[in-house]
């Protein structure tokens, strides 16, 4: 453990005192938690969650449904999402990787080692490290450390790590500080966008009202 694992639980016990059990991310399956992880890309969840029930209404949210489906009308069902022309070719080579190598089964692909699994997915055409992080622990129940624009905001305005350090370091940070423990590394990326969403804004910070700031100093 690193010097930093003091401060990092005391967030964690913080932020779960304060907001409680997150129980993210939403999904009735595996495939349907990856899908929405490409999807959410530059968008809202309220308006990944309406592309997704437009899929189930139109009884395609499998993956030979997706794959055999035409990209345009792909592209239509998932309109709500934004850019829905680049997220539909997105989701498409996504496919193509999962029916190829693992015969379109997320079980199968489950039982491939992490690291593997992790470059495969970062090869896949617009699967950057965020996606392919949250589909291998919220899909795929894999222990890694989800890193994105809320855990940078916040850490670096508590002084534990500097914004402009990259996306690897960040995730070293808590892979070297806490127990590579899957339920843990869920909890805490849920409860990061939950005080990042209500709190540590980009922009007008309700610093007062945080529970970071009122119930803790973080040094």
């Amino acid at each position: 453990m690193s010097e930093n694992s003091k401060p990092l639980l005391q967030i964690y016990q913080t932020l779960y005192r304060t907001f409680g059990p997150q129980k993210w991310w939403p999904g009735d399956t595996p495939f349907e938690i990856a899908t929405g992880a490409i999807l959410t890309q530059n968008t809202n969840w309220g308006n990944v969650e309406k592309a997704i029930n437009n899929l189930k209404k139109y009884n395609a949210l499998s993956a030979k449904a997706v794959h055999d489906m035409h990209e345009k009308k792909l592209a239509e069902l998932i309109r709500p999402a934004g850019y829905y022309n680049i997220k539909a070719r997105r989701l498409k080579s996504f496919i193509n990787f999962l029916m190829n190598d693992f015969h379109g089964s997320m079980i199968r692909m489950k039982k491939e080692d992490m690291n593997s699994l992790r470059e495969k997915l970062l090869g896949i055409n617009g699967i950057g490290p965020e996606t392919a992080d949250s589909i291998l622990l919220y899909a795929l129940e894999k222990p890694v450390f989800v890193i994105d624009a809320y855990t940078k905001r916040i850490l670096s305005r508590h002084v534990i790590m500097d914004h402009g350090m990259s996306y690897d370091k960040f995730q070293e940070l808590f892979h070297s500080s806490l127990k590579k423990d899957v339920r843990l590394f869920n909890e805490y990326h849920a409860l990061l966008v939950k005080v990042g969403k209500t709190y540590c804004k980009s922009k007008n910070p309700l610093c007062k009202e945080c529970p970071l700031t009122r119930k803790m100093q973080i040094k």
